[in-house]
């Protein structure tokens, strides 16, 4: 299937909240790891959603030039040319982006899908991520409003991190302490100045104490039913039932229990990139150590082209890859829920 159009992604969405399932939303940052994550949905028969981060794209434009909109244009062109050959919809996205970025990264790509809508064509990422919760509440309602009118002109849906997630993450990060849970006031201001979507639909990332990165479980205290009392307060005062589609950041070391509370409460989508990178790298480590003397010339030995071949290592980090995807669709509860 091609790339989802606004009109899929829009369903998509719908269908996850309905279902009270979430897509797993996969950060690549090469060919391989978006040939990877799409074998994974289209393994699981499960929609999904690859995303780009500011990281990412500055990687894929290469370390030559470190351009991020050259490098997340050439992955989603790339993109829409592979996704058909896979029997599942996929969303394009772009993950975190501050304030210092947005005029490198985000404006630019909504710019460039504005102009393939007024050609008629279809955007060329189907949503982008404005992370301003390194600033003020009223400053980032601010930016926000500007970004969602330009990215409802260009079909693309807006996600918004309002109170911040624990962790690093591309050079932002937050202490973890107890402003990393969002308050129903907070709820309430986003809605007041963003709308529940005659403004454009926008994903919202509400903090619970997520947090980025490598912990264990135990060491972040969650609490995924706080989404369901941002959805109450905000419903009591605006009249409209379990007004947000929710993110779920820094899921990494969740338990099963605190992924379900969360799709209970509204979560439509789920980041995951810390372990998937070492689903990705840990096949390519096993085989370098395992084929020492193939990989390396050793004492003026010529190796073993076959072990050193890229597509030999590449082919385990891949299929590794593509099996934790799958066992993200499963704990997020998206496999087999393809939009026939």
């Amino acid at each position: 299937m091609p790339i989802a159009t606004p009109e899929v992604y829009n369903e998509m969405l719908d269908r996850a909240k309905a279902g009270k399932f979430a897509y797993p939303a996969i950060n690549v940052t090469s060919s391989q790891t978006l040939n990877a994550a799409l074998r994974g949905f289209a393994e699981a028969e499960s929609d999904g959603i690859v995303q780009i981060s500011t990281g990412g794209a500055e990687f894929l434009g290469g370390q030559y030039s470190k351009d991020m909109v050259t490098g997340a244009v050439a992955l989603a062109e790339y993109a829409h040319i592979i996704a058909e050959k896979y029997p599942v919809n996929i969303a394009l996205h772009t993950d975190h982006c501050p304030k210092d970025k947005l005029d490198g990264y985000v404006r630019p790509l909504l710019a460039l899908s504005k102009k393939r809508v007024d050609a008629g064509l279809t955007p060329l990422f189907q949503s982008h991520m404005w992370d301003g919760s390194a600033e003020t509440l009223a400053d980032n309602l601010e930016i926000a409003q500007e970004l969602l009118e330009q990215a409802r002109a260009a079909k693309i849906i807006l996600e918004v991190e309002i109170t911040p997630t624990g962790g690093e993450e591309d050079g932002v990060s937050h202490e973890i302490n107890d402003e990393l849970y969002t308050t129903v006031d907070d709820a309430i201001r986003t809605a007041e100045a963003l709308g529940l979507g005659e403004k454009g639909r926008y994903l919202l990332a509400a903090s619970f104490g997520n947090v980025h990165g490598v912990y264990k479980p135990g060491n972040v205290v969650l609490r995924p039913e706080l989404l369901k009392e941002l959805n109450d307060g905000v419903a009591a005062k605006f009249g409209k039932a379990s007004p947000f589609d929710f993110v779920f950041h820094g899921g990494s070391g969740s338990t099963e229990q605190e992924i379900l509370t969360a799709l209970e409460n509204g979560v439509v989508k789920m980041n995951i990139d810390t372990d998937t990178q070492y689903a990705f790298t840990r096949p390519v480590a096993g085989h370098m150590f395992q084929n020492y003397d193939g990989v390396l010339k050793v004492d003026g030995e010529v190796g073993n082209k076959k072990a050193y071949d890229p597509r030999t290592w590449g082919k385990l980090a891949e299929a590794s890859m593509a099996a934790r995807v799958v066992q993200a669709t499963q704990n997020l509860r998206s496999a087999g829920n393809k939009i026939k």
